[in-house]
């Protein structure tokens, strides 16, 4: 089965790093994978991304050595088992809150007698391999999202959960969860405790810790508080801030009897 680069990453005691795609095109997808991203994750939860959109995204980055990883809207079964079908290697699960819904996370993605995964593989064979059923428990990544109160609360519970490979942090719903502003890298003090709290916690629990991040210099600072997972920006916000890029250099250069059209 091929293997899954995140684990080689991990295994050497580095961090991965990762790229969101919102926008629900293949070509977007295998631009962004052609870059050298350790990882991109498909959006399933937020945006305007859905099943039929994904799969050929999926197969745009399986051209390329990238690890295909999706955040599938919610703790449903019919929504795991369908992106670990279509091949991806990875899975990021929001609002896991208890030990019971981490044990429903773990059992949803893992074949018996270690879950109830039913079998299906249709896309997973063409991606990981003809010996994939044998193989996939212990190639597929599960991450759990911690980003409510209750999910802090029950932190130690959910890092102590049999399988579960990872937790990984949203910032900002977190942030809410604390009462303080919504936003990944300038969080208010509370937030930023809680934080630094995840990533202690997972290395004693020998879990992986991911996390989002707005910009490179706060993903590498969160890196050194020892999180191995850390997405930076986003296929529609490099667009964006590329685009921003461009024009205010082009409307501060530009002569003032000279008029550009936009």
């Amino acid at each position: 089965m091929r293997a899954n680069r995140l684990r080689q990453i991990w295994a050497s005691g580095g961090a991965a790093v990762n790229g969101w795609l919102a926008v629900p095109n293949g070509f977007s997808a295998e631009t962004m994978a052609h870059q050298g991203w350790d990882s991109l994750t498909v959006d399933l939860q937020h945006g305007v991304v859905d099943y039929q959109a994904a799969v050929p995204m999926l197969t745009a980055i399986s051209t390329t050595e990238t690890v295909p990883v999706v955040r599938v809207p919610w703790l449903d079964p019919v929504y795991l088992m369908k992106v670990l079908d279509a091949g991806a290697y990875g899975v990021i699960c929001p609002m896991v809150n208890t030990r019971e819904d981490a044990e429903r996370l773990v059992a949803y993605t893992r074949y018996p007698p270690h879950g109830t995964r039913s079998f299906g593989p249709i896309r997973g064979f063409l991606y990981g391999g003809q010996d994939y059923p044998e193989r996939a428990n212990d190639t597929v990544v599960v991450f759990a999202m911690i980003e409510t109160r209750e999910g802090l609360d029950n932190l130690e519970d959910i890092l102590s959960t049999p399988g579960l490979d990872a937790v990984y942090v949203g910032p900002s719903d977190l942030s809410l969860a604390l009462g303080c502003r919504p936003t990944f890298d300038d969080v208010d003090p509370p937030a930023a405790e809680a934080i630094a709290h995840v990533a202690a916690k997972a290395k004693e629990y020998g879990k992986i810790c991911g996390i989002h991040n707005g910009s490179v210099e706060v993903a590498l600072k969160r890196v050194e508080m020892g999180y191995q997972f850390v997405t930076v920006s986003s296929d529609a916000r490099l667009m964006a801030s590329g685009s921003q890029a461009i024009l205010s250099t082009m409307r501060a250069a530009k002569p003032a009897s000279q008029t550009f059209s936009y």
